[in-house]
């Protein structure tokens, strides 16, 4: 029988009360349901992976259409989703109450809010904006008639506007805020990931990858509740498809036919 929403949302609120788990990050429901069948426990939806794959930049791509995609991913699988909810669609803390509560209506089991404003000559959010914020979230959140788990994000390094001890600032203001984990994208030692987890007693979500800072292990080692891979399977997908059409165009050959999954597979995940 397949999960109800509530089952899924009560099955991520389950992963985050202990250990580390990986959630890879989904476009579309064609890629949900390899991820799933591929193992994975639950899924987070990547806001630049989908915005690619429809031919948009990170960021241009509406609430609705967000939305909409996230539902349809949610509607493929069986594990719970998380959504990359950008900076909740508005400077207000209304506006990303409002997102929150559009979450939940769309099925997802959490959804990370930034602390992004978009404007490249202020990228952050001031600071008692950025709290009063996340504290709409979790408002929002908690009125929901379901778990969901709210992630604060803490976007300074990624964006390139900040160091790590206004990160670990950030990151404290949203934890009084009440977030049900915490994330900062682009940290690039170890040694930044244990600041993090020294700094904060709620769990934090690590973005894996960027700088290849660390393995699984090491973040779980380290008390890493969540590992997250953002756009970065889309990344390697596109690069795959990068290769193959230049094969195919330059060369004329077909090798890059061979390390495709094969049709049969596909089609049947997708039952």
């Amino acid at each position: 029988m397949a999960a109800t929403i509530e089952d899924k949302a009560r099955r991520f609120e389950d992963l985050h009360a202990s250990g580390c788990f990986v959630m890879a990050n989904a476009w579309d429901a064609g890629s949900a349901r390899v991820l799933e069948a591929a193992g994975f426990s639950g899924l987070g939806t990547t806001s630049a992976g989908f915005a690619w794959s429809v031919g948009q930049t990170d960021g241009e791509t509406s609430r609705d259409l967000v939305l909409e995609n996230a539902r349809a991913i949610v509607e493929a699988v069986d594990i719970p989703v998380s959504g990359d909810l950008l900076n909740g669609f508005g400077a207000a803390p209304e506006a990303v109450a409002d997102t929150i509560r559009l979450a939940g209506e769309a099925g997802l089991a959490g959804g990370s809010i930034e602390d992004t404003t978009g404007d490249t000559s202020a990228p952050l959010f001031d600071l008692e904006l950025a709290k009063e914020r996340i504290i709409a979230a979790v408002e929002a959140a908690r009125g929901l008639d379901r778990p969901f788990v709210l992630c604060a994000r803490a976007d300074g390094l990624f964006a390139g506007a900040c160091d790590i001890d206004e990160i670990l600032a950030r990151l404290s203001l949203f934890e009084e805020a009440g977030a049900d984990l915490l994330f900062a994208p682009a940290l690039m030692s170890l040694a930044d990931v244990d600041k993090v987890i020294d700094h904060v007693k709620t769990p934090i979500n690590v973005l894996a990858g960027i700088g290849n800072v660390g393995t699984v292990s090491d973040f779980a080692q380290r008390g890493v509740r969540r590992i997250s891979v953002g756009s970065q399977l889309y990344s390697a997908v596109a690069g795959r498809l990068q290769a193959a059409a230049q094969e195919l165009y330059e060369a004329g050959t077909f090798g890059w036919t061979e390390s495709g999954m094969p049709y049969p597979a596909l089609n049947e995940l997708m039952l």
